[in-house]
């Protein structure tokens, strides 16, 4: 593989004169926004290793204090603030100061204002000491924020130079993280149209910092880098085609897929507004199990439809699998692409681990159409054929991007008339029942399978989507999560190479190479049937439980 420079590699979209013009001065606020006593030396950005997870705690920057508070995940910051260990205004500066550090080394970000989250922080204490008690259950906790969930008085985007703005009031979701307690110091970066497993942007590519020749993933790709340098301890995503799932199955953390309308999405920036014939959802995207359940109780508690008449209210009902013997269903390939070598070590791992355990039941599980199921998906993402995007891209003197054009090209996607979108959207509907008289007829509880064709892709090849967007057809829920495996060149090789299932699968099979993923970790996913979200909190705890015995 050809070497390329670290300024290279994070190197952003670029455009014309004109878009190179406004990008620059982007580009030059965000880094004026990074105090020069967070700086890194430019020879350690001049030829990093490609493991930056270490650069963090080694550089100097942080004090003993401030590490120690960014290795506790969310629920421990919460339960230390609530306890008087820790006050909000240490939790957030410590994470504020990591995320500029993380950010110098993978371009996560494209906002920092930690002077504004040590103002809100300085309240919440003050509330602390007056009242005795917290403000509500994540009181004083750091939360980053993806760049399409407007903060009032940052910047935001909907995935292109001419729609960057400077929010003039919060999202839903920000409205009740505030009034949960939450304090908000970052905002992450994204892709292009926010429809690529990658991001990339005008604030740079976001790199992982596992390895940095690959990818953090997308569109939460900013999200996935930061909590996995430790900058952030969880932060709010969004997922509409497995963007949660896929950026957190990259960098090794946990992230959950609601079923869509369960979390509020009003006033999230996006440039098809009134397309309904798919939904994202936002969720959480952190470091531990328990911090996706912290998020979700809090929530969902605030009954978010109170608020936002769009989502639907209910309630999070985690059931107890002690009661009940769970039904795990192995999908170890969708039946179009077969994952590399790395995933089916960590399926097998899985398997054999489940089958031993007196506390699961395990079968086999066949998927349906796939491939079919991944086509509907793809035509119903942009059922202008793509016409939207062409004019923001045109309109900035923004460059297309590889990814993009792959996207928005056909066969998969065309312009639709109005009797072509009912036809469908009843496609879709068709296969929705379908599928659930398929899972029916599986007899599972929950399905364990890839969240992605392999580990973290290499840059800008990341052409797959059907391991998650097949979910978000169907509305189904799912967690993505570390299995405790990495990419090991010395055993995930092929024995031998199987006879392609497609030409999607014939072209992943050209992707790998052991080498170029060493280090890489291996994630799984848990999903299960709409409005299971409870079933599969509950589920991934226990299998994760298994998996670690």
């Amino acid at each position: 593989m050809t070497t390329v420079s670290f300024e290279e590699k994070i190197k952003g979209v670029g455009g014309n004169a004109l878009y190179e013009a406004k990008a620059r001065v982007f580009r030059e606020q965000l880094e004026a926004k990074i105090p020069a006593s967070l700086r890194l030396p430019p020879t350690t950005l001049e030829d990093p290793p490609l493991d930056v997870t270490h650069i963090p705690e080694t550089c100097g920057l942080l004090t003993s204090q401030e590490l120690a508070i960014t290795e506790l995940d969310a629920t421990a910051v919460c339960q230390k603030i609530a306890g008087g260990e820790l006050t909000a205004v240490e939790a957030v500066t410590a994470f504020g100061k990591r995320a500029a550090i993380a950010h110098q080394l993978t371009a996560c970000l494209m906002d920092f204002f930690l002077d504004e989250g040590i103002k809100q922080a300085q309240k919440l204490d003050e509330y602390f000491r007056n009242e005795g008690k917290v403000i509500g259950p994540l009181h004083g906790l750091p939360i980053s924020i993806k760049g399409m969930l407007p903060v009032k008085g940052t910047v935001g985007s909907a995935g292109f130079l001419v729609n960057i703005e400077t929010s003039t009031e919060d999202c839903d979701m920000i409205k009740i993280l505030r009034s949960l307690g939450a304090v908000f110091y970052v905002k992450t970066n994204q892709p292009q149209t926010l429809m690529h497993l990658e991001s990339k942007s005008t604030y740079g590519r976001v790199l992982n910092p596992h390895n940095t020749n690959l990818t953090a993933g997308g569109s939460s790709g900013g999200e996935s880098a930061l909590v996995a340098m430790k900058g952030s301890c969880i932060g709010v995503g969004t997922d509409g085609g497995g963007s949660i799932r896929g950026p957190c199955a990259h960098c090794g953390i946990y992230g959950f897929r609601p079923s869509c309308r369960t979390t509020p999405l009003h006033g999230v920036l996006w440039y098809q507004p009134g397309q309904d014939g798919f939904f994202s959802s936002t969720g959480p995207m952190c470091r531990s199990a328990r911090d996706m359940r912290l998020f979700l109780e809090a929530v969902l508690g605030a009954n978010p439809a109170l608020q936002d008449p769009d989502t639907l209210p209910i309630p999070l009902r985690v059931p107890d699998l002690t009661q009940k013997k769970l039904r795990i269903g192995i999908m170890m390939h969708d039946g179009v692409v077969m994952p590399h070598p790395p995933m089916i070590r960590a399926l097998k791992m899985a398997k054999a681990k489940l089958e031993a355990s007196s506390e699961v039941e395990v079968v086999d599980y066949t998927p349906y159409d796939h491939d079919r199921g991944y086509s509907i998906v793809r035509e119903i993402y942009y059922e202008d054929g793509g016409a939207t995007v062409r004019h923001l891209l045109a309109e900035g003197g923004e460059e297309m991007l590889p990814l993009t054009e792959w996207v928005i090209s056909p066969p998969h996607v065309r312009a639709h008339d109005a009797a072509q979108v009912w036809k469908l959207r009843a496609t879709r509907d068709a296969f929705r029942r379908e599928y659930s008289d398929h899972w029916r007829s599986q007899n599972v509880d929950v399905v364990l399978c890839p969240p992605f064709p392999g580990t973290a892709s290499r840059h800008d090849t990341a052409k797959y989507w059907g391991y998650t967007a097949i979910w978000n057809l169907l509305d189904y829920p799912g967690t993505a999560f570390p299995s405790g495996l990495v990419a090991d060149p010395a055993i995930d090789v092929y024995q031998e190479l199987h006879s392609p299932m497609s030409a999607a699968d014939e072209y992943n099979l050209s992707l790998y190479d052991a080498a170029i993923f060493k280090g890489a970790p291996v994630s799984l996913q848990v999903v299960s049937r709409i409005f299971n979200d409870g079933l599969v909190l509950a589920a991934q705890e226990v299998i994760e439980r298994i998996l670690k015995t």
